[in-house]
């Protein structure tokens, strides 16, 4: 099955020409099937958010491709603006991107620059808005008046309208509380069983993409050092703490316990599979 996205060689250098020239990606080279949610990890200056805005072409290569569904999406210049749209990225902190006067004007915003007018629009809107998670009372709110979640979600409703073939999200639960943090997570794990979106979720909480993703690329200095699914991107703990990332607490602690002569896999990276570990140990078989 060809994939929905394929990054080929892609290199992007800034200040050309410059004392200051440097790539912040490249030669990078990767796909993404249809359906899968991909979560993008790296240290600060990876290059991480350099590479998500050429997915819907913010911005444009020095050098390779990426290709929406087998056709680079600079091969027609004049039509990048449709790229956007199937290719839907929320920003970090995108609740300062609000402008509107209500929060139904802000979620219509992008489905009605696609041409979505009427009961399409209506619906549109209304569906986005639920599956963000946000309440019909709530749409004639001045955004405004909203806590920094709930602007959260009409930022994410606003891409969803436009029912984007991929939803890019950038450090989405950024600035809020764990409760807040795990309903949005919810809300965007929902959407990604019930609509089989391609989802790519960019993070520096390792609980958050272990909890959450198929697949794991993990970027360093502007390359790919690894990839795989959370099970062999976490069983290479050590290289991930060299390369200056973090790892699941819970595989911390597994490393611990064995660290201690405990016999548990350290590669474990959800509670779940720790404790059917020490259940199994504690039972006297073997750890599953």
């Amino acid at each position: 099955m060809q994939p929905i996205l394929q990054v080929k060689n892609l290199t992007h250098t800034y200040g050309v020409g410059t004392p200051f020239q440097r790539s912040a990606v490249e030669n990078l080279s990767f796909d993404v099937q249809a359906g899968e949610f991909l979560g993008i990890i790296g240290h600060t200056g990876s290059g991480k958010s350099t590479l998500i805005q050429h997915l819907n072409g913010l911005l444009r290569p020095t050098s390779g491709q990426v290709l929406l569904n087998g056709r680079d999406i600079w091969a027609e210049p004049k039509k990048i603006r449709d790229v956007r749209f199937q290719v839907g990225l929320v920003f970090q902190y995108p609740e300062y991107q609000l402008f509107e006067e209500t929060v139904y004007k802000d979620i219509s915003f992008g489905p009605a620059n696609q041409g979505k007018t009427g009961a399409e629009l209506d619906r549109a809107v209304r569906e986005a808005a639920r599956l963000a998670g946000i309440r019909d009372e709530q749409l004639m709110k001045s955004p405004f008046e909203l806590s920094g979640g709930q602007k959260r979600r009409v930022a994410l409703a606003g891409v969803l309208a436009m029912e984007p073939e991929v939803l890019v999200l950038d450090e989405p639960t950024a600035g809020l509380d764990p409760a807040g943090r795990e309903n949005l997570m919810a809300n965007i794990r929902d959407f990604h069983r019930n609509r089989r979106t391609t989802v790519i979720l960019v993070s520096h909480s390792m609980d958050e993409v272990a909890r959450n993703v198929d697949r794991i690329l993990v970027l360093k200095s502007a390359h790919v050092l690894m990839s795989g699914t959370p099970a062999e991107v976490f069983a290479q703990a050590d290289a991930l703490m060299a390369a200056g990332l973090d790892v699941p607490q819970v595989t911390r602690v597994a490393m611990a316990l064995k660290a201690r002569g405990l016999d548990v896999d350290p590669a474990v990276y959800t509670v779940e599979d720790l404790e059917r570990q020490l259940l199994a140990l504690r039972k006297g078989g073997a750890p599953c």
